[in-house]
């Protein structure tokens, strides 16, 4: 049986991770629309990627006999007026993420729920590597994208990238 704060901390981070599937869906949109199909795939693959992170936090609480409760998912409110402002706040999310998977792991923590800690150790390894992609993207499209060139390069890099299912198994 979970502790009540931690399971409620894990059911609201299966929204939160729905939440940033759509966000970076948003991205990916926006990256369509400017004719970098590259950026707008790689978002994509964020995209998918958080929907199944989504489902192992949903398949973890019912493994766990633990009701789900699925809630209202938030309209992306990121004002994207630019490709580096995209970039950027795909960054600040990951760190938002980051948060949320540390403040559940605390939780965890506090009550000895190592099976839960356990399950959680990915996705703080995960979030490192987010993060790492983000500010690595970034850095990217500082180096090379004012040059016309530089950004094709960089986006047909990016149109490269193919989805991988997570593997973790519960």
């Amino acid at each position: 049986m979970l502790n009540e704060k931690v399971h409620k901390l894990l059911n609201e981070q299966i929204n939160k991770e729905f939440y940033s599937a759509y966000l970076y869906l948003d991205f990916s949109n926006y990256f369509k629309a400017r004719g970098l199909d590259g950026f707008a795939n790689w978002y994509m693959i964020q995209a998918m990627e958080e929907r199944d992170h989504a489902m192992l936090f949903y398949t973890y609480l019912q493994n766990e006999n633990m009701p789900v409760s699925l809630e209202a998912i938030a309209k992306p409110d990121k004002k994207l007026d630019s490709d580096m402002a995209v970039l950027e706040a795909g960054l600040e999310h990951e760190k938002y993420v980051t948060s949320l998977i540390n403040d559940i792991y605390g939780a965890a923590y506090d009550v000895r729920d190592f099976r839960t800690m356990q399950f959680l150790d990915w996705f703080v390894k995960e979030q490192g590597e987010e993060e790492t992609n983000a500010n690595d993207l970034i850095s990217k499209m500082e180096l090379f994208g004012s040059d016309a060139k530089g950004l094709y390069m960089l986006n047909q890099e990016l149109g490269a990238r193919i989805y991988t299912a997570p593997s973790l198994v519960l």
